[in-house]
């Protein structure tokens, strides 16, 4: 019986491994494209923000985009998350692309939290 029992996801939690690729949408039902990675801050263990990888063909040419993980909402009907924004919006947002990953430290995550309008909790 006990190898019946999921263990990589319940009503609470979720593992890593089964959100990477899970596809993001916005309040429109517009799919924007899928987590790419999250970045977790190794003291707290909390998730800062979801990179999500957008644009390209087939994930060619496709850029990075960080969204504060606050920002996303898991909608069971579409089978991702949602965010509240426009096109627009994450299109002007920071990014980056393969070859030129930004140092992940509190100065960026203020950037990435600042530009969607919310205040940066570390």
């Amino acid at each position: 019986m006990a190898h019946d029992i999921a263990t990589d996801e319940t009503t609470r939690l979720i593992a890593s491994d089964k959100v990477e690729g899970t596809a993001v949408y916005n309040a429109m039902g517009e799919r924007l494209g899928s987590v790419y990675n999250f970045m977790v801050n190794k003291r707290s263990g909390e998730v800062e923000y979801a990179v999500l990888q957008f644009g390209g063909i087939l994930g060619f040419g496709s850029d990075y985009y960080p969204l504060p993980w606050n920002a996303l909402n898991y909608d069971s009907g579409q089978g991702g998350y949602v965010v509240d924004l426009d096109r627009a919006t994450l299109e002007s947002g920071p990014h980056y692309g393969t070859e030129d990953e930004p140092v992940h430290d509190l100065e960026y995550g203020r950037q990435v939290y600042s530009h969607y309008g919310l205040s940066y909790p570390y």
